[in-house]
């Protein structure tokens, strides 16, 4: 994750559209890798390719710019939103069981991100503080277009998500689609380390906010 929120930045930050290879130099890493991230960017959102057109033959080299967090997505994202429906409609059990599978789910998928994080940049199992492990957890949903906003509280903190890009499908499965982004974030955390007493999530707090709280667990104010 650490890896993707460094191209998005290194993107922005430069004046013209980069190359992968271009990218690979700026963040050091294998342009495999850099590629391997920015399909899953593009998937979310947050980088849009084009191909640069110079008139010559041979492949035209793929140039990529980052875009700003919760642009509308193409068609293919429609068609992710359409099977993301048809999955939650279709998943058998009661309210309380769907969520519980759907929560499970959701640690499973965090778990697997880590485990594979830790692959790709070689490095260890880590143990974050809860805010930086929370700030890290931000950037996931970063990454798949919530726009999260973090508030730091006396006992914790708040993560305030302004876009959630499955909102039409949340709001008729809410017991599938939150739940499942529930344990995205308490898995997330627990990979990380971040030592929490308590984490909720309560959808539509408003027509576009959700609000996710995580308390500390030693109960002390955070810097």
């Amino acid at each position: 994750m650490a890896s993707r929120v460094q191209m998005i930045d290194s993107l922005r930050a430069s004046a013209r559209s980069l190359t992968a290879a271009e990218l690979a130099s700026v963040c050091e890493l294998h342009v495999s890798t850099v590629r391997f991230h920015l399909e899953i960017l593009e998937r979310a959102g947050l980088v849009h390719s084009r191909s640069e057109q110079k008139g010559t033959r041979g492949r035209p080299r793929h140039l990529y710019t980052a875009t700003m967090a919760g642009a509308p997505q193409s068609s293919t994202g429609a068609g992710y939103e359409l099977l993301a429906g048809l999955l939650a409609a279709h998943w058998d059990g009661t309210a309380d069981e769907r969520a519980s599978r759907a929560e499970r789910a959701g640690r499973a998928a965090a778990g697997a991100q880590q485990v594979s994080a830790r692959q790709i940049s070689g490095s260890p199992r880590r143990s974050l503080s809860l805010r930086d492990a929370v700030t890290e957890v931000a950037a996931t949903f970063a990454e798949l277009g919530f726009e999260p906003e973090l508030v730091t509280e006396r006992a914790g903190v708040q993560m305030n998500l302004h876009a959630c890009p499955f909102r039409s499908v949340a709001t008729a499965h809410p017991e599938v689609v939150c739940s499942l982004h529930l344990g995205l974030i308490r898995g997330s955390l627990s990979e990380l380390g971040g030592a929490a007493e308590a984490i909720s999530l309560t959808p539509f707090v408003e027509p576009h906010l959700c609000v996710a709280r995580i308390v500390a667990a030693d109960e002390v104010a955070l810097p």
